[in-house]
């Protein structure tokens, strides 16, 4: 038996698509644990791009079957549409394809009131896919799920319960409330579409498992927008930490056997909330060009910011990482001073602690190492890196307490340096 999940450790988009994709070459079963379509994950294969929100980035390895949890959030329109995508390329995704039958869906009035909301001055930089406001739906207990639309007069009783406890939100913020009519219509033939991918999915994984399958489970967002453990209220709506696992698929915590953890060599954040080592003007720019740092869902681009050892720390505690798999070091390249935050001075003096609820009255202290010109993308190990690359690579892994198990160096698959393969040996 072997369960491996793979966990943002910071704000997102630390590279969780390629990772997944490496890894999958010893999978049996790749199992999306939480998120919606708000979660873009770049996979890049030869010269070849391909994003996905919902489907499990292992999709690209034809061997292995990927799932989708109950505790992910689904887009019918949106899941279809990167089915065809996927099926155009010549991948047969739905012969590979499984989605949890209780998965709830988003519908038309979920991204009417996120993006209603996302206009006022409430704001906190959503991406206004519809996500939270169907997890609010769910923990409401009138949310629509997949196996609802086998049903069409049951999918419009569910939808008009839901609707009258929206309306007077959407009306408050200026929105007109749609009929009933037409969000059961705007969804209902991709939603017919995907019935034939429904299934247990927890079953199929427990089973799995239990045959000595090799399982790898893939998380979304990353740790600091955890709803629990995040930087609330500027956090995503759903557990993004590796305990998110055993909920969102339905599978007890002794199945899991390691846990690894995506962080960037430098940190990025979307939307609002605070981002203590944020970097502006030129740095910034070079490293958000270089690093291509805009979403691969909103295209909008993303903030940048020297890595954050204490909230790295954090993140090690609170998934309970085995190792880290350390992405995007080439982007550094050039740079003649790398920074890194190694402690907060807070009211209450200095701490190596992450300070989640007082970041906006912390200051971050930082440690200065040389940087480095040269090109690192083609190293085949770590003793092929600039003695520069190497040192910094070093001292965020002593300074986290957790060993690497990769350390990514270019988008492509060849592009990486692995150490460790937590599923490989297992």
């Amino acid at each position: 038996m072997a369960g491996v999940i793979i966990v943002g450790a910071q704000w997102g988009d630390e590279g969780k698509g390629k990772v997944v994709d490496i890894y999958t070459d010893e999978a049996d079963l790749v199992v999306r644990y939480a998120g919606g379509p708000n979660a873009g994950h770049t996979l890049v294969v030869g010269s070849e791009k391909v994003v996905v929100r919902l489907v499990p980035s292992g999709i690209l390895r034809r061997d292995a079957l990927c799932l989708l949890g109950q505790g992910t959030v689904v887009d019918p329109k949106v899941l279809v549409g990167e089915l065809d995508t996927l099926d155009a390329k010549g991948l047969s995704p739905r012969d590979r394809m499984r989605v949890a039958e209780r998965a709830h869906v988003i519908l038309s009035y979920h991204i009417l009131v996120d993006g209603l909301r996302e206009a006022t001055t409430s704001a906190i930089g959503t991406t206004k896919r519809g996500v939270g406001p169907c997890y609010e739906d769910k923990a409401a207990r009138r949310g629509i799920r997949l196996r609802d639309f086998r049903n069409r007069a049951d999918l419009a009783a569910r939808v008009t319960k839901a609707l009258a406890a929206w309306a007077p939100t959407i009306v408050a913020l200026g929105g007109e409330v749609p009929t009933v009519e037409s969000v059961v219509e705007d969804a209902w033939a991709a939603g017919q579409n995907l019935l034939p991918l429904l299934a247990d999915t927890a079953a199929l994984t427990e089973r799995a498992l239990r045959d000595g399958k090799r399982v790898l489970f893939e998380g979304a967002q990353g740790t600091l927008l955890d709803v629990d453990h995040g930087t609330y209220p500027y956090v995503t709506s759903s557990s993004a930490i590796a305990g998110g696992a055993c909920t969102g698929v339905g599978i007890g915590p002794s199945r899991i056997d390691a846990v690894v953890g995506l962080a960037k060599a430098y940190c990025t954040r979307v939307g609002g909330g605070p981002f203590p080592t944020e970097l502006e003007g030129e740095v910034a720019d070079r490293i958000r060009k270089v690093g291509a740092e805009f979403g691969s869902v909103t295209g909008r681009p993303r903030r940048v910011g020297w890595v954050d050892l204490p909230a790295l720390r954090y993140a090690v505690r609170l998934n309970g990482l085995d190792s880290i798999a350390l992405t995007k070091l080439d982007v550094l390249a050039g740079l003649q001073t790398i920074r890194a935050c190694v402690a907060y001075d807070t009211p209450s003096g200095r701490t190596r602690e992450f300070p989640v609820d007082e970041l906006e009255s912390a200051t971050p202290v930082f440690s200065d190492f040389p940087g480095f010109s040269q090109d690192v993308s083609s190293a085949k190990s770590l003793e092929e890196l600039p003695k520069e690359a190497l040192d910094f690579v070093r001292f965020v892994e002593a300074e986290v307490e957790c060993p690497l198990s990769i350390v990514s160096i270019g988008p492509g698959r060849d592009q990486t340096i692995v150490l460790a393969h937590p599923l490989r040996d297992a």
